[in-house]
């Protein structure tokens, strides 16, 4: 199973160096801490890197039959994707079949890292922070603003119809409005993914607070809990699924809020990037940016996940 893991990155590799190379492609060179290396040699350095990270993954993860089973629950997955860059690798910079300079091989991809590493690893760090306190501010907005309306009649008479109005726009609609009456670009931009945020969080925390079983409430008071008891460790906890739903949902739009306000006014981040790239029609560098989100999109998720794992870890085995 971990020779059938890698064997796709091997394939990959093989390709790469018998293949001739029929384009008329100028491959630059770049620096990757010490080392010169141009995106030909590094796109052959990922590919023996990724192989081996998985070969030594498939060695460890063979001492439990769990961890065998998520290895092996992957390995298809992972075999296709050799096969799909080795496919890309031909397509896109051995022959040039595909529309340049739109289309881009990998090798050409890795170009930009090598050449303008350190400039994407800032724009990087300035989505991140910009990312996490939009996120993080609207999602406890959204959860405390659930809990209200989901538990108190008052706050759902007054509340919930603005939540409504408001959910329904989508938080680029306030730009113009937020770029104006805010300071700074960072504050409004932090402003439109508090909303984002803040609606499908505070939707789906309702909605599970609201679904808690009567007969749950009636056995606490008899027990004789209180409100603020009954909220917090029964409540709470059963709308903890739905919070978790709309925390992830809240991702995905403050993602792509990320990326279009980025592009519409800020000083820096990758959506910034890619609309400077786009000036000069380096596609290879937009691709390069689009690499970057997926990644971070994908361990953003996984973050989430393990968070969400932990919390309804009571769960386990009664769910599917």
């Amino acid at each position: 199973m971990v020779l059938f893991t890698i064997a796709g990155f091997i394939i990959a590799l093989a390709v790469n160096a018998a293949f001739p190379q029929r384009a008329a492609v100028t491959f630059e060179e770049g620096r990757l801490w010490i080392v010169l290396l141009n995106g030909e040699e590094a796109y052959r350095m990922l590919l023996i890197v990724l192989a081996a990270a998985y070969a030594i993954a498939g060695v460890l993860n063979g001492r439990k039959p769990e961890t065998v089973r998520r290895f092996r629950s992957r390995a298809q997955f992972r075999f296709a994707m050799g096969l799909a860059l080795a496919l890309w690798d031909i397509t896109g910079t051995k022959l040039q079949v595909l529309p340049q300079p739109f289309f881009p091989g990998p090798s050409q991809v890795l170009e930009a890292f090598l050449t303008e590493g350190g400039y994407i690893a800032i724009n990087t760090f300035y989505s991140l922070r910009l990312f996490c306190t939009g996120f993080i501010v609207g999602v406890i907005l959204g959860v405390a603003t659930g809990v209200l309306i989901g538990w108190f009649a008052r706050a759902y008479y007054w509340v919930f119809p603005l939540l409504k109005i408001t959910g329904v726009i989508p938080a680029v609609a306030w730009m113009p409005f937020a770029l104006t009456l805010m300071p700074t670009p960072f504050i409004a931009a932090v402003f439109l993914l508090v909303i984002c945020s803040w609606f499908p969080v505070a939707f789906l925390t309702a909605q599970g607070i609201q679904s808690t079983p009567k007969m749950l409430i009636e056995a606490s008071r008899t027990l004789g809990a209180r409100t603020p008891y009954i909220l917090f460790h029964v409540a709470v906890p059963h709308a903890m699924s739905s919070i978790f739903t709309g925390i992830g949902m809240a991702n995905s739009l403050s993602f792509l809020t990320l990326v279009i306000s980025e592009m519409m006014g800020q000083p820096g981040g990758l959506g910034y990037y890619v609309d400077q790239a786009k000036v000069w029609s380096a596609y290879n560098k937009i691709l390069a940016a689009i690499v970057v989100m997926a990644v971070l999109f994908s361990l953003i998720m996984k973050l989430i996940e393990l968070v969400r794992g932990r919390a309804l870890r009571w769960q386990k085995g009664l769910v599917k």
